[in-house]
């Protein structure tokens, strides 16, 4: 059971593995991209690929429907990667267990945002959990955990695409050690739980008055998406890659605008290196500075009307 494209690689490596699912549950086509076009989901799309006839898409997972439609599959195993919440109905249908592949070293970073939030607070190191489903939401029994580096610099986007291949990984090996009988579950400790929330859109803003290092993991950490965000005068800049730099000024000043673009934070300055205005493309910020207004002493972070 997964939707996007984070779910992919670990469909594929038990079809590799010789583990193809009886099924595959994702989420309904729906109009996607700048066309809006009704399109499959990335899953959807796999499992034609690997040959898997029986696909699901329930828009309601709560529905006894979909309940009952699991239960007459007589699944074994439920393997769970980037899908919806669902409730005991569903996964206690599975003789073996259900199980969650989520993208944190749990109990650390519960919730839909693991990735983002682990770059933004600035670790340097995360990973992969699998865990059997309850009905609390990433609490369960550990089954299996793998850890991975966060470069200084990484964006969200790299991050994502190195995690899904080794959740993939993982996913087959919890597999396997439930066949085999060799898995040694392990509770979670809840009080070392840390919570990663939805990332809404004014959490995009980027915090000036913070540290450059904070600003910087603030960029990088919801980078490619949602993005993070910024006002100069009544235009909104959206930041994608950034990198520390020395420099000093009142917070969210424009430092230099020439060859590059730097702005000052809290403490020390960064390095703008990626930058979009509305409805335009992404730039370097040599090329946004060719065609766009901005020059040293400039504030961003308001918009005149509401500063003091």
């Amino acid at each position: 059971m997964g939707t996007p494209e984070f779910a992919v690689p670990s469909l594929t490596k038990l079809v590799e593995a010789g583990y193809p699912p009886v099924a595959v549950a994702t989420g309904p086509d729906r109009p996607r991209g700048r066309g809006q076009e009704v399109s499959p989901t990335p899953v959807k799309t796999a499992a034609r690929e690997a040959g898997i006839d029986r696909i699901l898409q329930p828009e309601d997972v709560t529905d006894d429907r979909f309940a009952e439609t699991v239960a007459d599959l007589e699944p074994d195993v439920i393997a769970v990667v980037a899908y919806k919440i669902l409730p005991p109905k569903v996964f206690t249908t599975a003789s073996e267990g259900a199980f969650n592949l989520h993208g944190s070293l749990l109990p650390k970073y519960r919730g839909a945002a693991p990735i983002n939030h682990a770059i933004m607070n600035g670790e340097t190191e995360t990973g992969v959990t699998t865990f059997f489903l309850e009905p609390s939401v990433d609490t369960g029994d550990i089954i299996l955990q793998r850890s991975m580096p966060i470069g200084p610099d990484e964006t969200a986007g790299s991050v994502h695409d190195r995690m899904k291949e080794l959740g993939g990984e993982v996913v087959v090996e919890t597999v396997r050690r439930i066949e085999a009988g060799t898995v040694d579950p392990q509770p979670q400790d809840d009080a070392a739980a840390t919570p990663a929330p939805k990332i809404h859109d004014d959490d995009g803003r980027v915090p000036w008055d913070a540290p450059a290092e904070d600003v910087h993991n603030h960029i990088r950490g919801l980078s490619p998406y949602p993005g993070a965000w910024t006002m100069h005068d009544d235009t909104r800049l959206k930041l994608y890659r950034s990198r520390r730099a020395d420099g000093n000024g009142a917070p969210g000043t424009v430092l230099e605008a020439d060859d590059r673009l730097l702005v000052a934070c809290g403490e020390g300055a960064v390095e703008i290196v990626t930058i979009q205005r509305p409805g335009r493309e992404r730039l370097d910020a040599a090329d946004f500075l060719n065609g766009y207004p901005l020059a040293p002493g400039d504030r961003l972070g308001t918009a005149p009307s509401t500063e003091s």
